[in-house]
């Protein structure tokens, strides 16, 4: 019913060798962690920068530390000098804004004095200087006045002459006289007012003036008018 059974051989060294062996995995595992650990090694001293000593990492530290404060101080100056360029175009703003205030200005204050010349009176003698109004006043022994010029054909630089002055009126003693006062110079361009005072002896009382605009003392007459002292 059952076949012949074959004899069982126990060999009591077979389980002592095979716990001897290692398997093929293990050499395999090893094998590749050999490599794998050359292949870094490989690539760390051949293909990656050199490591660096402890010198050389606290060197590199300090001056990583240096370039921080250098950008932290490049930062603040940009800050600063962004804060004065800033301000330099709020304050640039602001002038332009006043030059533009004081030339529309100075062009209405230009409109209101053709305004004014243009209810003067002519000078009824003409001349390259005309002398438009004239009004004197005393302070003791000081002529003031203000004087009004305009030039008909004003072009290029204004015309520099003289103003000489002869008041006719009466001494302290009561003799009537005439005196030469100035000279005092003017520039006129388009037109130009003369202010000041001018000294006259102690006791002067002036009655007329007589102007006359000259371009050098005892030169060429540009100008004259007459006008009553009040």
């Amino acid at each position: 019913m059952f076949g012949r059974s074959k004899p069982v051989v126990f060999d009591r060294y077979e389980s002592r060798r095979s716990r001897r062996m290692i398997p093929n995995w293990l050499w395999l595992l090893l094998f590749g962690a050999a490599i794998g650990a050359g292949a870094f090694f490989y690539v760390q001293q051949e293909l990656m920068p050199p490591r660096l000593s402890a010198d050389e990492s606290i060197r590199l530290r300090a001056a990583l530390d240096g370039a921080d404060q250098e950008r932290s101080r490049l930062a603040a100056e940009l800050d600063q000098a962004t804060q004065v360029l800033g301000d330099a175009l709020a304050k640039h703003d602001r002038l332009s804004g006043e030059l533009a205030a004081s030339q529309h200005q100075a062009g209405q204050q230009h409109d209101d004095i053709e305004a004014l010349l243009a209810t003067l009176s002519p000078d009824p003698r003409g001349g390259a200087i005309e002398i438009r109004a004239a009004r004197f006043s005393l302070d003791g022994d000081n002529l003031g006045y203000d004087i009004v010029f305009t030039r008909p054909q004003a072009q290029g630089a204004p015309l520099a002459g003289v103003l000489q002055l002869l008041v006719a009126g009466k001494t302290a003693g009561g003799t009537e006289t005439t005196l030469t006062l100035g000279p005092v110079g003017v520039k006129v361009g388009e037109y130009a007012i003369a202010h000041g005072s001018l000294p006259m002896p102690a006791g002067f009382v002036p009655r007329q003036a007589s102007l006359r605009v000259l371009d050098r003392l005892g030169g060429k007459q540009l100008g004259m008018r007459v006008i009553n002292v009040q």
